[in-house]
């Protein structure tokens, strides 16, 4: 039914190609109808992914993704909305979307590609990668501090807050599918390889750090679930590390929750009449 291109831009051996599967995985799993699906990306490798499977785009500007979702959303509440995109994209160029979306908690799904580098613009430090990592522009290492989306979405009042991996597509399917159903804003960040331009998080650097979160974690648990948010290193949880069901942004407003959606009003250029008469 999510029909998957053969034909990508991606380099053999990139992390995108697990996502891309695990994403249409997750789709089925909900039985959702991709007519009834949109996927907003802004630029980028990772945002590429609505290039390659049977939903409806919105291909937009350079961590912009958010807001078009967003808009989207708000347009036609009755559709799926997910945003998809890279680190650099979601955290950098779109982090003040990034932070607002939460506030916001309008029911979307944040998936973002963590390969910890630009890819597309070949090879810069992005927002997560590690202090003193040496990139193709920074020739002498990051000086900076790295981003910790997980725990700045869950400082943020995150309802949701997920990590996973490329390299297991069973479990992102399952992460991804979850995040969808959730009520509200749902952030699964995604750790993923880069073989061109990041050749310290590779495969089996990540292989030989994840691990799942046990059965009897509690994902309501807020302390619990800062303290899984900063283990980075030798050691990174995934899984669902914080979920809390929030208010949702519609729910709550009258004007959008109690009339139709947009796209099912009349449009007519009569309609704007009145205001171009303003202007005379």
């Amino acid at each position: 039914m999510f029909v998957l291109s053969n034909e990508t831009a991606w380099c053999p051996g990139c992390g995108n190609f697990g996502i891309l599967e695990s994403l249409k995985n997750a789709l089925e799993s909900l039985n959702l109808e991709p007519h009834r699906v949109v996927i907003s990306s802004g630029i980028g490798q990772a945002a590429k992914t609505p290039h390659y499977i049977s939903v409806n785009m919105f291909n937009g500007l350079h961590g912009r993704s958010i807001p078009a979702g967003i808009a989207i959303k708000l347009a036609n509440k009755a559709l799926t909305v997910i945003v998809e995109s890279g680190d650099g994209c979601s955290y950098g160029e779109g982090g003040n979307h990034f932070i607002h979306a939460i506030r916001r908690n309008l029911d979307i799904t944040h998936i973002v590609h963590n390969n910890q580098i630009y890819g597309l613009t070949k090879g810069q430090a992005s927002p997560t990668t590690a202090r003193m990592q040496k990139t193709e522009l920074q020739f002498d290492g990051v000086l900076i501090q790295p981003m910790n989306p997980i725990s700045l979405a869950i400082g943020m009042g995150a309802g949701f807050v997920a990590r996973s991996f490329s390299g297991d597509k069973t479990h992102l399917s399952a992460v991804i599918a979850q995040a969808i159903s959730f009520k509200g804003y749902a952030l699964v960040d995604i750790l993923q390889p880069c073989p061109s331009f990041n050749r310290i998080n590779t495969f089996k650097w990540y292989k030989d750090r994840i691990y799942y979160l046990s059965e009897d974690y509690d994902p309501s648990d807020i302390l619990q679930a800062r303290a899984k948010a900063e283990e980075w290193g030798e050691r990174i949880p995934i899984g669902i590390i914080y979920r809390s069901e929030k208010p949702e942004y519609i729910s709550e407003n009258p004007v959008v929750r109690d009339n139709p959606p947009l796209v099912d009003l009349p449009l007519s250029p009569a309609h704007a009449q009145k205001f171009m008469d303003d202007f005379r």
